[in-house]
């Protein structure tokens, strides 16, 4: 629990928390484990934070690009646009802000491609008229804790494609290095 409330506060980004989890697993004392929550509060922030509006963060390409592929804060709710354009959306180092994460991605003669991490959750759905729409995510266990992510897809002539990639840790003990 430690970890995922410190990547739904901000803490931790989706790369971070896959690290850290694949480190639980792979811990084999007590010390090991101390080691991976160092640096992390033990408790949430006292009093809770006064209710507020979910802010909507807007990507919208038109005739251009857009990409969001470094440490970016990601709200519960998030809307990609593409017209005769291209976003990317790459959430593996992102900041989610919810334990669900909505992202309504709208394509008109463009495309818009969304990557999350090895072992998060995707739901996949929405309208496609003469275009595509396309999940590739690795069959592989959902991490506990880790955020869901939601897309509501819509496009016309253009497409959307949704793929997961390992974390950069993932990538790196895999190559042995």
């Amino acid at each position: 629990m430690l970890l995922r409330d410190n990547l739904v506060a901000g803490r931790l980004t989706l790369d971070e928390f896959s690290e850290r989890l694949d480190g639980t697993h792979e811990a084999r004392t007590l010390a090991e484990l101390d080691r991976l929550t160092a640096d992390l509060p033990a408790e949430p922030s006292g009093a809770p934070e006064p209710h507020r509006r979910t802010p909507t963060r807007w990507s919208v390409a038109v005739m251009g690009g857009v990409e969001r592929t470094s440490r970016w804060r990601v709200p519960a709710r998030t809307t990609a646009v593409a017209v005769l354009g291209g976003v990317e959306l790459d959430l593996r180092k992102a900041e989610i802000d919810a334990p669900e994460v909505e992202i309504t991605a709208i394509a008109v003669m463009g495309g818009i491609e969304i990557v999350v991490p090895e072992g998060v959750a995707v739901e996949l759905n929405g309208f496609v008229f003469l275009g595509g729409k396309e999940q590739n995510v690795a069959d592989v266990p959902a991490l506990p804790g880790a955020p869901l992510v939601r897309i509501r897809a819509f496009a016309f002539l253009g497409g959307i494609e949704v793929r997961s990639k390992p974390a950069s840790g993932q990538r790196r003990r895999a190559l042995g290095r």
